[in-house]
């Protein structure tokens, strides 16, 4: 589910979903549509070279074909009972995106892969190509992935030791504020 903000504002501490309508209390998921690098391509090649759905996006280019899937990372919040949910995109080698693919509705395939952070942050100067490992999920849930502790990163660092709420409530408004 993707959140936007609407112009009449939610009590506090709630948003308004898009699909329902409905006021929830629960901090809205924070998802990108696609990955960095299909944003970075003009209208022609988004047309021409690239295949986006929900779940996976390829770029052919003349030399190279980039492939990424869809997945979740869920940040720890040091002083709160909810986590803050992120829905990313990473790139695989062309082998783990085919075995991913093929292994796309078997709900009992769990394996893990290599992949490369490829959704900009905002409230990182870059987060791109942050190396992590991608866990498969059970019951058709999308991958979930950790960031590998010994990229030295603030996101990284972030993830392994915990945000505030404050600092979790300031990343949800600030993600609301771009829609």
């Amino acid at each position: 589910m993707f959140w936007k903000k609407k112009k009449t504002t939610p009590p506090a501490g709630g948003y308004r979903c898009p699909d329902c309508g409905q006021i929830h209390t629960n901090w809205p998921a924070l998802a990108f549509d696609a990955p960095s690098h299909y944003h970075m391509l003009n209208k022609t090649d988004r047309r021409n070279i690239a295949r986006l759905d929900s779940d996976f996006c390829e770029i052919r280019h003349e030399d190279q074909t980039d492939r990424f899937i869809r997945v979740t990372l869920n940040q720890r919040v040091l002083d709160n009972c909810e986590d803050l949910n992120y829905g990313l995109w990473v790139s695989l080698s062309e082998k783990s995106y085919r075995d991913y693919w093929e292994h796309y509705n078997d709900d009992d395939h769990i394996t893990q892969y290599f992949g490369w952070l490829c959704s900009g942050l905002p409230e990182y100067d870059s987060t791109m190509s942050i190396p992590c490992t991608v866990f498969t999920q059970p019951d058709g849930q999308r991958p979930e992935i950790v960031p590998h502790e010994d990229h030295d990163h603030p996101f990284v660092r972030d993830y392994h030791h915990g945000i505030s709420k404050a600092e979790a409530e300031r990343r949800v408004a600030a993600m609301l504020e771009r829609f």
